[in-house]
């Protein structure tokens, strides 16, 4: 590709609206354009980008043994409704309507459509395994749209969905994939972790993310540096600790606390570590009457240690909070607790609560928490003797730095990742709620058991720029970038020997397969270094008169510091030899 045949557009500022340095970069490098709330046109540059991921994830996917096809953008309301989530999913679900007034959904995913294909096209056990991917438009209606590529309403995701005979070939069929997004992510030359992660809304019991590692990442990734273990914030357990608890030293005492309602204000004015505190949080459940509205209301207080913060995951799989539970209003708290939250405690309460206490808090002795009157606290406060030992004593926390790893071997080490991929096992979740079954072995009808597999296409360009950036611009891996090399000619338009050398280069280049740009545009170095700086190409030849006269070219990469001279002669050689190939 010359450039003057393709479509180069840069800008020296990023839009004012562009809050984080992917959306910046890639708006600034001509990669992406604006048309609406999340709404993006993928320019000439930035289509480059998402098609050479697309075809490392489709040669990835046909090596698995996955079939390709493509189902509807816009897709039927019926088969949503079958499973619930045409209600369920709320707003970020896109509803429309036809002429004829029926209704439709623009799809954010699609196991309805492809257990509908399941339960028509998979007859017998004899068909299965398969496993269906598309790599597809998708929209979401987010609240909030920001980020660019990061957030956006309208992208591009590859989806895949297993169907299987029973559940051991769907864990099988889950391995398969888990191996296949490896291979993905290792040849994208990112730096990423597959982490364990909770399955969510989207239901199943077997998951794992795919994070690719940089500082602005939204998600916490927990790992072990001393083994294989990571897992995502939500997953991470905080094991029980092993050391008993200690044995009481100080009677319990009413602690006048004036205006401090927070454990860290409490801890500072008593000059005692913020860990020896403990936090109330006050939440409640509701019984609903068949006409849908709140029978009655259950009150629950959840203790943590002070300098710990609530895992709202964790809490939800709590038994009698696992149906659903919200934070308890004011009125219920005063009429629980006597008292405006920020002084709360599990000691005399006005009215019984369940109480969930986590691993912590349970091995405490002599802590401080809310007196149940304003300005005051409890100080050493005691299990047994000031209250009666915890009914229900499990993991309510996010872990911390310097936590035990759940594996045994080490440590655990907190950094920042931005989520790029997942793959669920399913099981009967949509295959029960479509009635999408085959005949088994046996003769007998079977629902199958599935997995389902997502990689944000669009979202991985702007990750991948999220860890590969400096104060110039974009540097992409190699397998990504939108050109692999450019040839960079001084005056190609003034001397004829430059345009010669230069085009030759780019011919050669190209005929070893090579994914290179002749920049003839005619541009003065500065600007023309800029650009090509900016958008990120790793690879640069730099040719001029002066380095022809001595048979010199220069060649850069965009991490290095210098340009190194390579003689004319062998730069082709050279060049593919730091492309490895």
């Amino acid at each position: 590709m010359k450039a003057s045949q393709f479509y180069i557009s840069t800008l020296k500022e990023a839009p004012a609206d562009a809050e984080v340095v992917s959306h910046q970069l890639m708006t600034r490098a001509g990669m992406i354009k604006k048309l609406g709330a999340g709404i993006y046109t993928y320019m000439p540059m930035g289509l480059r980008v998402i098609q050479k991921v697309e075809k490392i994830v489709r040669e990835e996917m046909n090596r698995a043994g996955a079939v390709e096809l493509t189902m509807p953008v816009i897709q039927p309301a019926e088969f949503w409704q079958e499973t619930g989530r045409f209600e369920k999913m709320g707003p970020e679900l896109l509803r429309i309507k036809d002429r004829h007034d029926r209704d439709f959904v623009v799809q954010p995913t699609s196991e309805e459509v492809v257990t509908d294909i399941a339960r028509q096209e998979l007859r017998s056990y004899k068909q299965l395994p398969k496993n269906f991917y598309q790599i597809q438009t998708k929209f979401r209606d987010e609240r909030r749209p920001r980020f660019g590529l990061m957030r956006g309403r309208e992208f591009i995701m590859k989806d895949a969905y297993s169907f299987d005979r029973d559940e051991a070939a769907a864990k099988a069929s889950y391995q398969v994939m888990a191996a296949a997004y490896r291979r993905i992510f290792d040849r994208f030359g990112l730096r990423y972790r597959a982490v364990a992660a909770d399955s969510g809304a989207i239901g199943g019991d077997l998951s794992e993310e795919f994070q690719v590692i940089a500082s602005t990442g939204e998600d916490a990734i927990v790992y072990c540096p001393s083994s294989d273990y990571a897992a995502n914030m939500e997953k991470a357990e905080s094991l029980a600790p092993q050391a008993a608890r200690p044995a009481s030293c100080n009677p319990m005492t009413k602690t006048p606390t004036p205006g401090k309602s927070t454990c860290a204000d409490v801890a500072a004015l008593l000059g005692v570590p913020l860990a020896t505190t403990v936090k109330s949080l006050v939440l409640a459940t509701d019984e609903l009457g068949d006409d849908g509205q709140i029978v009655r209301s259950q009150v629950w207080l959840l203790l943590l240690r002070g300098d710990h913060d609530m895992n709202e995951v964790k809490v939800s799989k709590v038994p009698g909070l696992d149906v659903g539970f919200r934070f308890a209003s004011i009125p219920e708290i005063e009429n629980h607790f006597g008292c405006k939250p920020g002084y709360l405690g599990p000691v005399g309460t006005l009215l019984p609560v369940k109480l969930v206490v986590d691993r912590e808090v349970a091995v405490m002795a002599d802590w401080i928490c809310g007196a149940n009157q304003a300005d005051f606290h409890m100080t050493g406060v005691n299990w047994g003797r000031d209250l009666p030992e915890p009914d229900l004593v499990t993991d309510l926390r996010n872990v911390v730095e310097g936590d035990a790893s759940p594996d045994g071997k080490g440590v655990l080490a907190i950094e920042r990742g931005i989520e790029v991929g997942h793959v669920f096992y399913l099981g009967t979740k949509y295959s029960k709620a479509m009635n999408a079954t085959f005949l088994g072995e046996d003769g007998k009808p079977a629902h199958f058991e599935m997995g389902c597999y997502g990689i944000g296409i669009t979202r991985l360009p702007a990750a991948a720029v999220e860890q590969n950036h400096d104060e110039r611009g974009i540097i992409w891996p190699d397998a990504i970038a939108p050109f692999t090399a450019v040839v960079c000619p001084i005056g190609m338009d003034r001397s004829a020997e430059v345009r010669s050398a230069a085009e030759r280069l780019y011919a050669d280049l190209s005929a070893e397969g090579i994914d290179v740009i002749l920049d003839d545009r005619g541009e003065r170095p500065g600007a023309m270094f800029a650009d090509w700086e900016l958008i990120g190409v790793p690879h640069r030849i730099t040719i001029g008169d002066r380095g022809l006269k001595s048979g010199q070219v220069e060649y850069q990469h965009r991490r290095d510091a210098a340009a190194t001279q390579v003689a004319l002669g062998e730069v082709v050689a050279f060049l593919k030899n730091r492309l490895g190939g």
